[in-house]
């Protein structure tokens, strides 16, 4: 299928910010040394992608990687395969010591930020003193380099220190955001067994104190091999917890300073363990290396997104996300990074905007619904904040319309660069997004990433340039994941990326790779609408559905049904005042068959009591198509990754209702 393209010119980026950026530094550099042109950055990339061409290495050497060892072989052809093991077998290093090597004078390393406290700025100095007293306690207490240490926390400060402390010591860190339910984190948790918890004992949103003291009773009466939980004050002055472990509060560790330690460690060593959404399913705990996510997270920070030493990120992201654990790499470049603990519309819509201004963020990232979130509500933040330090405005996790686009451009800022990263939690970072060198392109991602060998394939595994097919990666790259946990023989790894296409990674998306080098993506394959022979992505449907003032939120499914029909309902939901009438109904079939053809426009279109979610934002497409075709709740879905799971009920009857009529006609 033939994707549109769009020839629309949002921003250019000027002379002076192409040759101050991290990829024109590099484009110069490499350009000496392989024999690259500087200014074709396709040729960089085909460059990148090719067997042997020592790209990664020259990351190491450009971006100045601390570590010991030889940068050649660039993998061991015994361990590697299509992953992240087996890199780079010669070096050592370590992720907390590169994340820890800013300097005071560029400003403070952290700016945390909640919702009803004052903002707290962390020097460099107290980050390093106390990741320090963090790790000397790790050590004290026997954990030793594979030992899993796990948060059950906010994006708060203590995050932070706590997974920047277990990567000096060789822990494996691992992270549940306390809004999940207690289920959900013990379906994570379970399967590591942390030695350590640093649990939160509550946290507050949307002008609420949420109080976890019950949950972390839970956790550490049924973590198998639990040790000990390290507890860090939000709501509370003082709680008995009553443990069957031993408590030891986060006050009595960071007041007792030690020597910053780094054990240097293999490269392929686990870092973290992120886990799948869960929704259809357990969870699956995906292992990311250390020295691969080094290196990933400093080429996507220093050459695609142009984080600069001094800069400050802001990335408004839950723990569960692995956008927030990319935001914290920001730290190896020297930025600072801005955390916010609250509601993204407390105590006003425009929160997130403010918080940009009041910390003088160069860099925002946020998610596609929270943008369209903000069109709707008819703000204008670049009217009623101080935005002049914000250089840039990423964007993550769901397809933003062209009108949202646009949007940025009339009401926020009209010389910024908006770049929309696309990647997944499998390979912690993205694969197309940003060129700094680039203009941007209504509703396109400006180039595929560098060492990301991305190609658009139809079923028989053939790429062409302007057409939709699945997003492939015909080479491996180092932040692949090492192994899922507890996979010994590596079976849930090969059938999550390798079912459809033996020996090539297929990611779940559709994307148009265009002739200009640019890329569209066109939501997941996986839940794909197949409608008269033609793939639709989801993503077009909601790009019709966002234009229409009065809906707050959609789903679009194509479900297969048991007698052989096929059913295409869009359920929605309205802003306050509006009704669902025939005439709206009318208007939202008409914009679909405008902003795309007859065969985009639904059977049905039904009121929905709220649009589920997972707890990261991501519609819950594939879990609710298997509750209308009948599956049982337990087996379609994960209620505790959800945001409202006590809709879940109601597509089931919607879906059994459909069936019967099914049934009746035939």
């Amino acid at each position: 299928m033939t994707a549109e393209t769009n020839n629309e010119i949002l921003w250019t980026p000027s002379t002076e910010r192409r040759a101050a950026s991290g990829l024109a530094r590099y484009c110069g550099w490499i350009a000496e040394r392989a024999g690259v042109p500087a200014d074709d950055y396709e040729a960089l990339w085909d460059w990148s992608v090719r067997p042997g061409s020592g790209f990664w290495a020259s990351l190491a050497e450009f971006l100045d990687v601390a570590a010991d060892g030889d940068w050649s072989p660039e993998r061991d052809p015994a361990r590697s395969g299509f992953s992240g093991a087996g890199w780079f077998p010669q070096v050592r290093l370590n992720y907390a010591e590169q994340a820890l090597r800013g300097d005071d004078a560029a400003g403070p390393a952290l700016i945390q930020v909640s919702e009803d406290s004052p903002t707290l700025e962390v020097s460099w100095t107290d980050l390093r003193r106390h990741v320090g007293a963090f790790a000397a306690r790790l050590r004290e207490w026997g954990i030793r380099p594979g030992d899993r240490v796990a948060g059950y926390l906010p994006s708060i400060t203590e995050a932070v220190i706590a997974l920047l402390g277990s990567a000096a010591v060789g822990a494996v860190w691992t992270c549940c955001a306390p809004d999940y339910g207690t289920d959900a984190v013990l379906d994570r948790l379970s399967q590591v067994q942390p030695r350590i918890l640093v649990a939160a004992d509550g946290y507050r949103f949307a002008g609420r104190d949420i109080d976890c003291v019950a949950t972390i009773r839970q956790l550490a009466q049924s973590l198998p091999g639990l040790e000990r939980v390290v507890v860090v004050p939000r709501i509370h002055d003082a709680v008995d917890l009553d443990l069957p472990v031993t408590v030891t509060p986060w006050a009595e560790i960071v007041a007792d300073p030690a020597e910053l330690v780094f054990a240097r460690l293999p490269f392929d060593h686990p870092l973290w363990i992120l886990y799948s959404s869960g929704t259809s399913g357990p969870p699956k705990g995906i292992v990311h290396s250390q020295g691969g996510i080094v290196l990933e997270h400093l080429k996507w920070l220093a050459l695609h997104a142009d984080v600069r030493a001094g800069d400050r990120f802001f990335w408004f992201s839950s723990t569960a996300w692995v956008v927030w654990n990319a935001a914290v790499a920001a730290l190896m470049v020297g930025a600072t990074v801005v955390l916010y603990d609250g509601s993204p519309n407390r105590p006003r819509p425009d929160r997130l905007w403010e918080i940009v201004a009041a910390t003088g963020a160069t860099q925002f990232g946020t998610s596609a619904g929270y943008l369209t979130a903000s069109r709707q509500a008819g703000l204008v933040p670049g009217r009623d904040h101080d935005l002049s330090e914000l250089r840039s405005v990423l964007y993550s996790g769901s397809v933003l319309p062209v009108d949202g686009w646009r949007w940025v451009y009339d009401r926020v800022k009209s010389d910024l660069w908006l770049d929309a990263p696309c990647g997944g939690t499998d390979v912690g970072t993205s694969y197309v997004g940003g060129n700094p060198l680039a203009p941007v392109y209504a509703g396109e991602m400006q180039c595929r990433l560098l060492g990301a060998r991305v190609e658009s394939w139809d079923e028989d595994g053939r790429h062409a340039t302007d057409r939709i097919g699945e997003l492939v990666v015909t080479a491996p790259m180092p932040s692949m994941p090492v192994r899922f946990w507890n996979d010994p023989d590596g079976l849930r790894f090969r059938e999550a990326y390798f079912d459809v296409y033996p020996g090539v990674w297929r990611h779940g998306d559709w994307i148009t790779i265009t002739s200009r080098g640019t890329a569209l993506v066109h939501g997941r394959s996986d839940s794909t609408i197949n409608r008269h022979g033609v793939r639709i992505g989801s993503a077009d449907i909601y790009a019709a559905v966002d234009r229409i003032p009065e809906i707050a939120d959609s789903l679009v499914i194509g479900a297969e049904l048991d007698g052989g029909g096929y059913w295409m309902p869009l359920f929605v939901t309205l802003v306050d005042g509006a009704r669902l009438d025939e005439e709206l109904r009318i208007r939202i079939a008409d914009e679909i068959r405008r902003q795309g053809s007859a065969r985009h426009v639904p059977d049905e279109i039904l009121l929905a009591p709220a649009i589920p979610r997972t707890l990261t934002g991501k519609r819950l497409e594939v879990p609710v198509k298997r509750l209308l075709q009948g599956i049982g709740q337990d087996s379609a879905v994960n209620s505790g990754v959800v945001d409202h799971p006590d809709v879940l009920p109601w597509y089931s009857e919607i879906g059994a209702r459909r069936r019967k009529e099914e049934t009746c006609a035939s």
